[in-house]
């Protein structure tokens, strides 16, 4: 049995930005609530086992609020410096809604009102720039890594708008140059089309409400997040872990377009055969 499309009235269409919008001001409210809770339980020294839990959480339903459709490839491992090419600040809600993760980002962030103070609370490093720099986080990564947790970086340093990769920064590859280290590529990518999905870049001099206020605009945006199997660092060093993590993000996303075109070209030769059968 077929079932038609539900078709939504223009005039409820042109009113979900504003909806996502006041939902999502609902969500970072709550999440500012939570944080203070935090915050105030870290100040007394009270265990928080439960926190990285509640971010997961949290990124979860920031992406419900944004009405983006998330589908996982793969499994994250556990301990493990996750890496994964960087598209927009999406990434991170996209990213951390899978599994309880810790994130590096750049400093700048922490100057964000009420997100970057959020983040801290969250438990994000914020590195500063310089070798100097990238060397003392790079040690803060591997203490993680040895209690445990699982920390993602974007060793491209910036963002792309998804067609190609930059090349990875290796510094913070020092951190999984101690045995026993996991490095798990992940490779993100917007949309389900040829070509990338354009609203999901966050580059140049785009601000963050202008590129919010897109997202929530956009009809159905939709991201694949791919898991891929760790890459041995049996013995390599850290451009070799940055190389092959990059070879592996790169041959993935190079398959999904191949899948893209290729369901492109089926669709192309439905449509001309369903033409063809009505002219017969």
């Amino acid at each position: 049995m077929s079932t038609q499309p539900i078709l939504i009235p223009a005039r409820i269409r042109a009113l979900m930005p504003t909806w996502r919008a006041l939902r999502l001001l609902e969500h970072v409210l709550t999440g500012a609530v939570l944080s203070a809770g935090v915050a105030s339980l870290g100040l007394a020294r009270v265990p928080r086992p439960w926190q990285p839990a509640l971010v997961c959480w949290w990124h979860r339903r920031l992406l419900r609020c944004l009405a983006l459709h998330v589908s996982q490839q793969g499994t994250p491992a556990r301990g493990a410096l996750v890496v994964a090419n960087h598209v927009s600040w999406l990434d991170i809600p996209v990213v951390g809604g899978t599994a309880p993760l810790c994130f590096v980002s750049k400093a700048e962030v922490r100057q964000w009102p009420v997100v970057g103070w959020m983040a801290a609370t969250a438990g994000t490093l914020f590195m500063q720039r310089g070798a100097h720099q990238a060397a003392e986080m790079a040690r803060c990564i591997a203490q993680q890594l040895r209690d445990g947790a699982s920390v993602v970086i974007f060793p491209e340093g910036t963002t792309s708008d998804g067609r190609a990769l930059r090349r990875f920064h290796a510094r913070l590859f020092a951190a999984a140059e101690c045995d026993g280290t996991v490095v798990q590529p992940v490779a993100i990518r917007y949309g389900h089309g040829v070509e990338p999905d354009a609203t999901a870049p966050f580059i140049g001099d785009d601000t963050l409400l202008a590129h919010l206020w897109r997202v929530l605009r956009h009809p159905a945006l939709a991201v694949t997040v791919t898991f891929l199997p760790p890459v041995d660092g049996a013995g390599a060093g850290r451009r070799q872990m940055a190389d092959a993590a990059h070879a592996a993000i790169t041959g993935q996303l190079s398959r999904q377009t191949g899948e893209a075109v290729a369901a492109e070209g089926e669709r192309f030769g439905r449509r001309t055969a369903a033409v063809l059968a009505r002219r017969a």
